[in-house]
């Protein structure tokens, strides 16, 4: 896909996100790799409903802007995940309102925070690790993204939202919905016993698709 249509495909998915409330305001941030090796970038203060193609923040390879608005105040939380993670064509970055719910409850597992209670939760997110939580804009926050990217493709932040890299955009799409809506069910669920995917059925799906260890 040229870099025309990428730019177009990142307005597009900005409103679709935008539209259906998976976040709001100016929050939540959408990146692209090119075939350069740099990236397209949401700006900073942007709404992703209301995105203009021709002002998406192009990046060199290195992270310096090359035109363009300034890119988003998380383009170093891209830029970490996207070091660990040579594959990745895309990250989408959202305050979806029950993912970010779950990263501010107690007694969470960090290292999984949400049972795989469906099979397209475990095929297309597997574990979710939560990060600790860092202020805003600190730096710190990228050297924990960079750790814990090289064995996941998605994270949580702790009382901040999810990240989540894919081959492409819509990969990267699907999976952000996909854990937004385990959310949601795991919080629907929270207070009533469940019956989670075993770890035979897991890896199960893992053999009929293998796939899931690439992501």
């Amino acid at each position: 896909m040229n870099e025309t249509a990428l730019r177009d495909e990142i307005t597009r998915v900005g409103r679709s996100i935008f539209d259906r409330g998976l976040t709001f305001g100016s929050s939540g941030n959408i990146s692209v790799r090119l075939e350069d090796g740099g990236w397209l970038m949401t700006p900073t203060g942007s709404t992703l409903g209301t995105l203009d193609p021709a002002r998406l923040s192009r990046l060199a390879p290195d992270g310096r802007l090359l035109d363009g608005d300034p890119p988003t105040k998380e383009s170093f939380l891209h830029l970490a995940m996207y070091g660990s993670r040579p594959r990745a064509g895309a990250i989408v970055h959202l305050h979806s309102t029950h993912s970010v719910a779950v990263s501010c409850l107690a007694g969470v597992d960090p290292a999984s925070v949400l049972p795989p209670l469906t099979a397209y939760y475990v095929m297309r997110i597997g574990k979710l690790p939560l990060v600790p939580y860092f202020a805003p804009g600190d730096l710190d926050l990228a050297k924990a993204v960079r750790e814990m990217a090289s064995d996941h493709h998605a994270l949580l932040l702790a009382n901040h939202g999810p990240v989540v890299a894919g081959k492409s955009l819509s990969d990267a799409l699907n999976a952000a919905e996909e854990l937004e809506e385990t959310a949601k069910l795991f919080i629907a669920l929270r207070h009533l016993e469940t019956r989670p995917l075993t770890g035979e059925q897991i890896a199960d799906l893992e053999a009929r698709f293998p796939d899931i260890k690439q992501r």
